[in-house]
């Protein structure tokens, strides 16, 4: 007898950047089912209004949630910030993780000296959340957070390393390590806190100090998921995959971030 499959994780971001959380939980979650939700035809979600990414958040979220996920994975960063609060009023029931609040624990913990830098969108930074959530863990600690939007378009593209891809790392990274000769006055810990930023790792590390720790919000939420979840299920799941839009360019963007492509026959598209 074939055993009987449980209710699957259900993840959703704007786009494909949760590709990357996607990974990290499948990576610590093998035996899990997943359904992914792209919600492409409205993307990026991080130039929006806060009320725009919290109504098209709760459409996500109900989309999956009529398809019976035992739990919802918000893989995107902007709307962890905006509208966690809006979506575990919604379903109080269903465990509801986010990627700030782990990549806020990752941060203080790798810190030694309480001096943090975050990079993401402009509206996960401009919204203030992962300072926020790290001075609620270390209210000493010191925040310095950059909106590096354009790295968003780079992922995208595939341009995730060699020289154009340092040059805009460092255009946006060398204010922030640059401490003019001054020992101590420069973050010894970097967030990635946009779901795009993971696949310009390698960029980035090129461009600042190697001592500085990168914290993967990507990583942090896989572990979180796994915390959350009791006796997690074993074999190999499979991923269901909807989008609300460009199956063939959703598929053809995936490879960067899932290190594999799709094919546009296996998404779904989907109307909220």
């Amino acid at each position: 007898m074939a055993p009987i499959r449980r209710a699957p994780i259900g993840v959703f971001d704007s786009g494909v950047g949760g590709l990357t959380v996607l990974r990290a939980l499948r990576s610590a979650l093998p035996g899990e089912d997943f359904i992914y939700l792209g919600d492409t035809a409205r993307l990026p979600y991080g130039t929006k209004s806060a009320d725009t990414v919290v109504r098209y958040s709760l459409q996500c979220a109900d989309a999956l949630v009529a398809r019976d996920i035992r739990c919802l994975v918000v893989a995107c960063n902007t709307v962890s910030a905006s509208a966690l609060g809006a979506l575990r009023s919604r379903y109080p029931a269903i465990p509801i993780i986010g990627v700030i609040e782990p990549g806020a624990m990752a941060a203080v913990a790798a810190s030694r000296s309480r001096h943090i830098a975050v990079i993401g969108t402009e509206g996960t930074i401009g919204g203030g959340a992962y300072t926020a959530a790290i001075r609620r863990l270390d209210p000493a600690a010191r925040v310095i957070a950059r909106p590096c939007s354009l790295f968003v378009a780079m992922a995208e593209e595939g341009w995730v390393d060699g020289a154009i891809a340092e040059s805009v790392a460092r255009r946006y990274l060398e204010p922030i390590f640059s401490s003019d000769g001054v020992p101590g006055q420069t973050p010894d810990t970097l967030v990635l806190g946009c779901t795009h930023f993971p696949v310009l790792a390698g960029a980035i590390r090129a461009v600042i100090p190697d001592s500085v720790r990168i914290v993967d919000s990507a990583e942090t939420t896989a572990a979180a998921v796994l915390a959350q979840l009791e006796n997690p299920a074993p074999g190999r799941g499979a991923v269901r995959w909807l989008a609300t839009d460009g199956a063939a360019r959703f598929a053809r963007v995936s490879g960067t971030f899932l290190g594999t492509a799709l094919h546009a026959d296996d998404i779904e598209i989907i109307d909220l």
